[in-house]
This record gives structure tokens, C-alpha cells and sequence, in this order.
């Protein structure tokens, strides 16, 4: 059999490196053997060939705010990141709460997304109704249980009736949890951060993971606690369902504030960067499984938003294009296994999605990013592609993807992007990732 496309390397397959060739048809790996023939032939002989990251928490502020992000250039990100697929959350303008703003959200991104794409429905107080039908457009829904940049917050008496319609569906749900009233009566005026660690204490993420666990278990609903940033929320959720996944970030587990200039609003994120024993905890419950997912969160905000007074600067970090890059560079450097790695870029958040990628595997989308172990560089904002202009890394060492394909189609040759807006699917298929 010729295939359409064929990509021959050292290839992560099964849990390990070997040589072989990758075959895709119609977008899709059809075959993977020592020996193949294809109508277009590419061969990596010093590369490795690998599943691209899955990134399930980005805000791209598109609609609304394109003065921050669009589509096309967070998409162009994620690709120069050697990520295939995003997913957008809600707090847009508008907001994506209703059948008709997601549908007008997804045939704008169509139009103009040069990875894959899938977008989140905020659940709110307003709209717990209207849940199955939302679920219907939806790749997931979020729910907000503290305040945020243009949150959508639920009260937390309100998480029965959220799982009880979420029951329904094959939906899944992700969770920024932070309890609204610990919040409240921690709040004081922020002037570096320190403080924001104290007005966002560990206590209200724990608090809201405590509720949101005791709810969701009566019901059959796979729930997503997303950035998890405290070692008392880690201790937490070790014994938790198989039904219940969390994500940590980069910025949270690779950063403290300990190291950091405390007024400088650069690093203000909600929840907020901590002292060095959480992120030892979070980095180690990355590297040992404690953690299921690795997701940016990316939040880009302008460099003039964040240079204001640090009670009045934007919360929130882009981290789209570096993440994968970041944690390939400590995957060579043996900081954690290339197993765990793309276990949790890769293979875990696609299956918490329920699309076909994540893994090389006869079936799944054609998705292939190619790097070299040998080409560590230092991350530099002026050789970024996201409209903030900005890292919280500078100067940090990473490994970018040389190639990145999607269904087949190559998005980045040589490290830059060459993909079109509008390659980029709406991702709808779900499906039972074994």
C-alpha cells in the first residue's frame, strides 16, 4: 500500500522510542511498521517524532478582546508550541453561555484557527437549565466557584442541580475552584505578591475542591479541577474517583514567589503563584502522577495592563507557546520521564476531551511534532507569537518543536509556522480513549 503521507523517525510508540515509519490517510495514522512507501516522504534520521501537546485551559480573548489575542495568533502559538489542539474557555465578550454565542464563537475560530480547537460553555447560576442542550455545541463547560477576569461564578448550592443535568451528557466539566466567600473575607488591598498569595490563601482553593468533591459524588460526571496550586489541594486529592482529574500549570509549578521580584504584577495570576514548598510538592506530583495534566491557562494581558499598580494590573500569564518546550527541555534533562511527559501534555488530555489524539496509534488524527534533544535554546518574548509580547520565562531554557503536523499537514517546518487560518477543526468526535 503507497500512503498519502509517511514520516519516518525515532518515534515515541508504545511507551518507548523506536525507529519506524508513521503512514496518514485521509488524516488519520493508518498504519506504523519498520517499512513504508508514500506518495510524500519525510525522514527525521536525528529527530524524534511525537505526539504534540493537547492543551485544555487557554483563553484567547476572542471575541471582545482581540486587542489581547485572536484566534489566529494564539493558534499560531500553540502551533510554534507543538501543540495540535486548544481549548477556549468561556469568560469572553461576550461570554460563551449560550447555544448561540458558541456557535458564532465556533464558526468565527473555523475561520481563522490554524490548530484544532474545541470551546468550553461557562455554566452559570442563569443557565443550569439549559445544560444538555449547551452540551449538544459544547466540547466541556466551566464553572468559576471564585472571582476571576470576567468570571461567570456559580454559587456553590448550586452544585447538585449542575451534576444532576451534567449526568445526563458525556460532557465534561472544569472547575475553577476557589470558594467565593473565603475569598471575600481574605480580600485586602494587594501591593505585591505576597499579599495576593494572602487574599487568595490555599484554604479557598481547598475549601471549593471540598464542596465540589462532596457534590460530584453522587453522580457519574467526569469533573476537571483545573490549576491546582497549593500542596494542601494535592494531599487532597490523592484519594479521589477515577472520575476526578487535575492540571497543574507551569507558571505553578515551576515558579515561587520566593524567587520572584514581589511587586512585580508580571507574575499576578489567579490562583496565585505560592512560596517554593507548593511548587516542589506540585512539580513532584507532576513528575510521580499525583497530577494528571499539564495545562497553560494561557491569559495573555498586554504589557502596559501589567505594568500598572499592582492592585490594578490584570491577573492571568500566557504560557500557550512555551509550555511544551519548557518541560521537553526538563524531560531530556531527566527531570521527569518522557512517559509521564506525554502523559500528561498529550495522552491525558485527550482522553479527559475524548478526541482521537495525544498518542501515535493507528486511528488517531495524524498529529506528529518533531524535535531535536540537541537544540535547546532560551525562551525570548521577540520570537514569541502571542499578542502580549511577553513570558514569564525569559531567558529559560527550552527544546521547540522543528515540525509540527496535524492530520498529516505540516503547520511548522523549520520552527516557523507555515500553517493558513482556518486549518484548524472544530473537534466534535468524542471517543473512548483506551
Amino acid at each position: 500500500m503507497i500512503h498519502e503521507i509517511v514520516l519516518e523517525g525515532n518515534a515515541f510508540i508504545n511507551g518507548s522510542f523506536q525507529h519506524c515509519c508513521i503512514g496518514i490517510d485521509d488524516g488519520k495514522i493508518s498504519a506504523i511498521k519498520k517499512i513504508l512507501t508514500g506518495d510524500k516522504r519525510y525522514r527525521f534520521s536525528k529527530q524524534i517524532l511525537v505526539p504534540p501537546g493537547v492543551d485544555v485551559h487557554v483563553h484567547f480573548r476572542d471575541p471582545g478582546m482581540r486587542h489581547k489575542e485572536t484566534f489566529q495568533t494564539g493558534t499560531t502559538a500553540a502551533a510554534c508550541g507543538g501543540i495540535s489542539c486548544v481549548f477556549d474557555m468561556p469568560n469572553t465578550l461576550p461570554q460563551t453561555t449560550t447555544v448561540s454565542t458558541l456557535k458564532e464563537k465556533i464558526t468565527y475560530a473555523s475561520q481563522h484557527s490554524l490548530v484544532d480547537f474545541g470551546v468550553h460553555a461557562g455554566i452559570t447560576n442563569e443557565n443550569i437549565q439549559h445544560i444538555t442542550e449547551l452540551a449538544l455545541v459544547a466540547n466541556g463547560f466551566k464553572m468559576y466557584l471564585g472571582s476571576t477576569t470576567n468570571a461567570l461564578l456559580l454559587s456553590i448550592a448550586n452544585l447538585p442541580s449542575v451534576f444532576q443535568q451534567l449526568e445526563k451528557t458525556r460532557t465534561p466539566v472544569l472547575c475553577h475552584a476557589e470558594d467565593r466567600d473565603c475569598l471575600k473575607r481574605h480580600f485586602f488591598k494587594e501591593k505585591n505578591l505576597k499579599d495576593h498569595h494572602s487574599s487568595r490563601p490555599p484554604l479557598c482553593e481547598t475549601k471549593a475542591i471540598q464542596e465540589v468533591l462532596k457534590n460530584v459524588a453522587n453522580y457519574d460526571v467526569s469533573l476537571h479541577l483545573c490549576h491546582v496550586s497549593s500542596k494542601e489541594s494535592v494531599e487532597l486529592l490523592k484519594n479521589r474517583s477515577p472520575k476526578v482529574t487535575c492540571g497543574v500549570t507551569p507558571h505553578h509549578s515551576l515558579l515561587d514567589i520566593e524567587h520572584l521580584q514581589l511587586n512585580d504584577a508580571m507574575y499576578k495570576v489567579n490562583p496565585p503563584i505560592r512560596p517554593k514548598e507548593h511548587r516542589d510538592v506540585l512539580f513532584e506530583a507532576l513528575c510521580t502522577g499525583s497530577v494528571d495534566i499539564l495545562e497553560s491557562d494561557h491569559a495573555p494581558h498586554l504589557l502596559e495592563e501589567k505594568r500598572r499598580d499592582f492592585s490594578e494590573a490584570p491577573a492571568g500569564l500566557p504560557g500557550v507557546e512555551t509550555m511544551m518546550p519548557l518541560f521537553f527541555s526538563l524531560a531530556v534533562k531527566e527531570k521527569l520521564t518522557f512517559p509521564r511527559f506525554f502523559e500528561v501534555l498529550c495522552e491525558k488530555p485527550a482522553k479527559l476531551m475524548g478526541i482521537p489524539k495525544g498518542v501515535l496509534k493507528v486511528g488517531y488524527d495524524g498529529d506528529v511534532a518533531v524535535f531535536d534533544i540537541r537544540n535547546v535554546t532560551k525562551i525570548s518574548a521577540d520570537r514569541l507569537h502571542s499578542k502580549a509580547e511577553w513570558t514569564p520565562f525569559e531567558g529559560w531554557p527550552a527544546i521547540f518543536p522543528l515540525s509540527v503536523f496535524i492530520r498529516g499537514e505540516q503547520v511548522v517546518e523549520d520552527g516557523e509556522c507555515v500553517g493558513k487560518p482556518g486549518f484548524g477543526r472544530h473537534v466534535t468526535k468524542r471517543v473512548d480513549n483506551d
